[in-house]
């Protein structure tokens, strides 16, 4: 169980902070908006290993080939963009912690990697889809907590980010740190 709780926190991580990211971005608390991003990243976090555990008999090999240059790319992507939207007016910037669109390209993104402890799953004894219920609920969870903690800590230190930089520009490139991290471990 301590195994399990301790890889719930390790895959809530990347949730955690980018939820900061987006507690600094917004700059104030609001319920809904923090509920959505939580229950967002809690859900595609529970949701990716699911998925990579379903498709581990068949596509393992092509999977663990490629998550990780597809979570990179999209937080490369969506970094990119973050970064160039500080340079833009506030009527044209395209990521949007408001917005479900944004919401879920970044759940999606920070869950990939996710994908990976599906396939670990499937080769270390989860024969039945009852038997990784636990594991998807502590992940899920974990991953809930981490980014309501992490959104609250990015609106109230976030005032002393925006003093010293953009948090778009400091969303982007933690967003690429992520992504280059998951590259280098996976590539390592």
């Amino acid at each position: 169980m301590l195994e399990l709780i301790l890889l719930a926190l390790a895959l809530a991580m990347d949730c955690f902070t980018v939820s900061v990211v987006c507690g600094v971005i917004t700059g104030k608390y609001k319920a809904g908006l923090m509920m959505r991003l939580a229950f967002l990243f809690g859900f595609f976090q529970a949701l990716m290993p699911f998925i990579g555990w379903l498709l581990t008999s068949r596509f393992a090999a092509y999977l663990e080939a490629v998550d990780h240059w597809i979570a990179f790319g999209l937080l490369a992507v969506i970094g990119i963009e973050m970064i160039a939207d500080a340079f833009k007016k506030e009527e044209d910037k395209t990521i949007d912690p408001y917005g479900l669109k944004s919401q879920l390209l970044l759940a999606v993104a920070t869950s990939i990697d996710a994908l990976a402890i599906g396939i670990s799953f499937a080769c270390t004894g989860y024969n039945e889809v009852s038997q990784l219920w636990v594991p998807l609920a502590l992940i899920g969870a974990a991953s809930f907590v981490m980014s309501l903690i992490g959104f609250a800590l990015g609106v109230r230190f976030g005032d002393a980010v925006t003093r010293k930089v953009k948090p778009e520009i400091l969303g982007g490139v933690i967003l690429i740190g992520i992504g280059i991290k998951i590259l280098i471990e996976h590539l390592g």
